[in-house]
């Protein structure tokens, strides 16, 4: 059995997500805030900043669509692992492995600056592994186990929600970091998923406190959770999905139509559910109505690029975003390591002002630039080298 082909358009989906994580270097917050009166500087801030709570952003959708190709990929791997003889037994320990990588790894990096092994779970790549293992064992699923898993998986962490209990008039907010009058606080039973006064937020009170911390963990200032793991898994599912419809496509146009059809669809219950204030859209604590809307846009830019790369052969227009989606995790770990580096070398090598050359007011973009540009040097140098880091 031969080892299955890469598809571009899986490729340069990936680097298109990765790149806008890379592209926080040029802090746009920074240039919008020095031009106040700008509806466009603040219109990239806006999708290049996390949403306060209920809503989304273009940056909201980096994790769930990294975590959706996790999916997508996994019956690719599969495949190629059958085609080099490996056995189940075989299959599971590399599986255990990549889980324990993929958790220790954003653990560490998320240590780098911390005094002491900072113990978190809400990182991309932490809940990915954390999932990584039962997403594994749905790949020997058939399709109707996989979207019954997907529905039980988001019905139970829906109702466990709906089921804690919400503050009392007693209630202590200095243990939340938020305040009872925030004005992203959601009222009726949608106050269930509110920040820092869920499920998620009470089980890391306990869980949290379990590992060596310089001060007792109360809560997390973004309201992000271990917990988010469980839904996130949905979210792979749902790439699982996708990648097993990719694999076997009968044609272009009706995975197409299938990928298009699948997205509308959840994203129309999504927004029902949020409406209808039975479950809100959050991507902090990945609501299941969360799941279900970022899974909805997962399916469509799928199409979209696969409609490009693939179906119009266009994979040259993605070319760059390909170099850094075919090494993501080496992208990953440059992004979060050695932006700072970079910036330094060039004040000591080049100018301690090279970033002033538009003024001011534009300093994170020069600079960002920069970072950005040696960055993907980087991983075309590797691209070239057939250098590629994986788990």
């Amino acid at each position: 059995m031969a080892p299955p082909q890469r598809v571009s358009s899986v490729d340069a989906y990936r680097g298109f997500v990765m790149f806008l994580m890379m592209a926080e270097v040029l802090r746009f917050g920074k240039v919008a805030e020095y031009f106040p009166q700008s509806t466009f500087w603040a219109f990239l801030d806006f999708h290049q900043s996390h949403v306060s709570w209920v809503g989304c952003s273009l940056h909201d959708m980096i994790q769930p669509s990294f975590s959706f190709l996790v999916g997508v990929a996994l019956p690719y791997s599969m495949a190629s692992r059958a085609s080099k003889q490996q056995s189940t037994s075989v299959m599971w320990m590399h599986t255990i492995r990549r889980s324990l990588i993929l958790i220790l790894l954003g653990i560490f990096l998320r240590s780098m600056h911390a005094s002491q092994t900072n113990f978190t779970f809400e990182d991309t790549l932490t809940q990915i592994g954390l999932g990584y293992p039962i997403l594994f064992a749905l790949g020997f699923a058939t399709e109707r186990i996989q979207w019954s898993s997907l529905i039980i998986i988001l019905f139970l962490y829906g109702l466990a929600f709906a089921l804690y209990p919400s503050p009392g008039p007693y209630f202590d907010w200095s243990e939340t970091g938020t305040t009872a009058d925030w004005e992203h606080n959601l009222k009726g039973f949608a106050a269930h998923w509110n920040k820092n006064t869920n499920l998620a937020w009470g089980f890391d009170r306990w869980f949290m406190n379990l590992f060596p911390r310089e001060k007792p963990f109360h809560f997390n200032g973004g309201g992000y959770s271990t917990l988010s793991f469980i839904p996130t898994l949905g979210t792979m599912i749902l790439g699982l999905i996708a990648g097993k419809w990719l694999k076997s496509a009968v044609s272009s146009s009706w995975l197409i139509k299938r990928f298009v059809i699948t997205g509308v669809t959840l994203l129309v219950l999504a927004i029902f559910l949020n409406l209808s204030g039975i479950n809100p859209i959050v991507k902090r604590i990945w609501t299941p109505a969360w799941t279900l809307f970022s899974g909805g846009w997962c399916f469509l830019l799928l199409a979209a690029f696969y409609f490009v790369a693939d179906v119009k052969n266009k994979k040259a227009f993605f070319f760059p975003l390909i170099v850094i989606g075919t090494n993501s995790i080496a992208a990953y770990i440059i992004a979060h390591t050695i932006d700072s580096f970079i910036d330094q070398s060039f004040r000591i090598n080049i100018s301690p002002n090279y970033d002033m050359l538009l003024g001011e007011g534009y300093k994170s973009l020069i600079s960002g630039a920069i970072i950005l540009l040696v960055e993907w040097w980087i991983l075309y140098w590797m691209y070239k080298r057939k250098i590629f880091i994986k788990i």
